[in-house]
């Protein structure tokens, strides 16, 4: 879909949930730079900006948390993640959903959605970083 197409995609409500990494509980909080190992998932409606926070209980994981952080991100409907870095079990976990990825992103979560709303992001082909990337000490 161009992003033309995207930006009326989401005013007709095709396109609902989102989910931005965050490291914190609102809309205000920071985007986490990390997707498999961010503080915080939220789960963002992009017609009327509902929200659902959700703490990230995979970042304390020793492997696997991208892997998971995607299963959770499919089984909540999600069609769209929004972060700053996505590694490569992630990025294919997500992929394999239909879940589009948008990386590159800082700032304010709400400023991010606005972002995506206006139709100005592009998915990404491959991941952006390596495995292992979120890790402390990596």
């Amino acid at each position: 879909m161009r992003a033309k197409d995207m930006t009326h995609a989401v005013k007709r409500g095709a396109i609902m949930k989102i989910c931005v990494t965050s490291e914190g509980k609102t809309l205000d909080s920071k985007v986490d730079p990390r997707f498999g190992r961010c503080q915080f998932f939220l789960i963002v409606d992009t017609d009327t900006l509902d929200f659902e926070a959700i703490e990230n209980k995979n970042a304390q994981f020793s492997g696997g948390a991208g892997i998971q952080s995607g299963q959770l991100m499919a089984s909540k409907g999600v069609k769209a993640v929004l972060t700053g870095n996505v590694g490569p079990n992630a990025f294919q976990t997500l992929q394999a959903g239909g879940i589009k990825i948008y990386t590159g992103l800082s700032g304010k979560v709400q400023d991010a959605v606005e972002k995506y709303k206006s139709g100005t992001l592009n998915p990404i082909e491959n991941p952006s970083v390596g495995s292992k990337f979120g890790m402390p000490g990596k």
